[in-house]
């Protein structure tokens, strides 16, 4: 099992809708999330289930999850 890496994520809220703007690791380097290609609700390979965003950061594809009831953003180490 991978482990949850909790990030800081600067999110744009618009018409009821959440989406990551961009997203800071715990050693201060920031990624523009260039854009977003699907959100659901899906398990992550560290365990437990989010809000899935399917991010495209420079030309990669990146898993980041919203747990709305605690309020924290994480991708799969």
């Amino acid at each position: 099992m991978r482990e949850r890496i909790f990030v800081d994520v600067l999110a744009q809220f618009h018409g009821g809708r959440v989406r990551p703007v961009s997203l800071t690791l715990n050693d201060g380097r920031r990624f523009s999330i260039d854009r977003v290609t699907d959100v659901r609700r899906a398990p992550s390979k560290s365990g437990g289930a989010g809000l899935r965003y399917t991010c495209v950061i420079k030309e990669r594809e990146v898993p980041l999850y919203f747990d709305e009831w605690e309020n924290v953003w994480w991708y799969d180490g």
